[in-house]
């Protein structure tokens, strides 16, 4: 019997350890993904600990001064059922204040997140499989100076994170972001990283069908497959392109928010892959 239970901010070396479980429970998180988590809020991750073994974990982390997003929540499969995961959650969740807090959630679990004041927004496809390979002379690798405007881009998403994808986007051994341009300059990008498992691309944003396949394509000529993205609804030209060209729908989750909804994808023309499931 569990005799102490304490929740506390999670330290640096600890969110290293709940990317694990996120693997074991499997999320397949990128390799490099606990830097970049990070810089997004270092306090917005939580720990619980019984009798000062770490028991259960979340995040919620405060994008800008109105949105926060919630995710890796995860209990150690020894200390479920305690309740102890719900308190941390109760507990973490005051570090969004009055914030709009989203979430992706897996659909089973929709009516305890309704019971905290979530309300279900869309739904969210995972699709893998093979893309074909093929170099594209319009896709080069994304430069600091273009970070940006990327940022910009990306708040198709409904909210500019800076923090986050300034280091999201920024080229780390496993991780790169590529652009595809045209004659009026950005007509897409995205960000690939290796994970676990194959290959993940998100964010995606493009303007066209022909412009998200060059960068999916490009993808697979400089770091293989298989390749994961994670669609929303609200991007329906996107999703019809992943079942065209063969790639599996996996797991959905349940886009949620305590708050004012924030519209997905719209801005980006219907071609628009979130960045992580974690993070938003």
């Amino acid at each position: 019997m569990t005799q102490n239970v304490e929740f506390r901010t999670a330290r640096r070396n600890e969110l290293d350890a709940i990317l694990l479980w996120a693997a074991e429970e499997g999320w397949n998180p990128g390799r490099e993904d606990a830097a970049a988590f990070w810089q997004a809020d270092p306090e917005g991750f939580f720990v619980a600990t019984a009798d000062g073994d770490l028991a259960a974990a979340i995040s919620v982390v405060n994008h800008t001064d109105d949105f926060a997003f919630l995710g890796l929540y995860i209990a150690r499969p020894a200390f479920r059922g305690r309740g102890i995961g719900y308190g941390l959650w109760q507990y973490a969740l005051k570090h969004a204040g009055a914030r709009v807090v989203g979430l992706d959630g897996v659909p089973d679990q929709q009516a305890n997140y309704a019971a905290s004041g979530f309300e279900l927004f869309s739904a969210t496809t995972r699709f893998t499989g093979e893309v074909i390979a093929a170099e594209s002379g319009s896709v080069r690798l994304a430069a600091y100076e273009d970070v940006a405007a990327l940022i910009d881009m990306e708040a198709a998403s409904g909210v500019r994170k800076p923090s986050y994808l300034g280091t999201w986007f920024a080229s780390a051994e496993s991780r790169q972001t590529w652009i595809t341009q045209d004659v009026d300059g950005v007509a897409g990008f995205c960000t690939a990283r290796r994970c676990r498992e194959g290959v993940k691309i998100g964010p995606l944003w493009a303007q066209s069908e022909k412009d998200a396949l060059a960068l999916m394509a490009h993808v697979a000529t400089q770091m293989g497959g298989p390749v994961t993205l994670d669609v929303p609804d609200t991007s329906g030209p996107l999703k019809a392109l992943c079942q065209a060209l063969g790639l599996a729908p996996g797991f959905a989750t349940a886009r949620m928010y305590r708050g004012k909804p924030v519209p997905v994808g719209e801005a980006s023309g219907g071609y628009f892959a979130v960045s992580t499931l974690e993070l938003g």
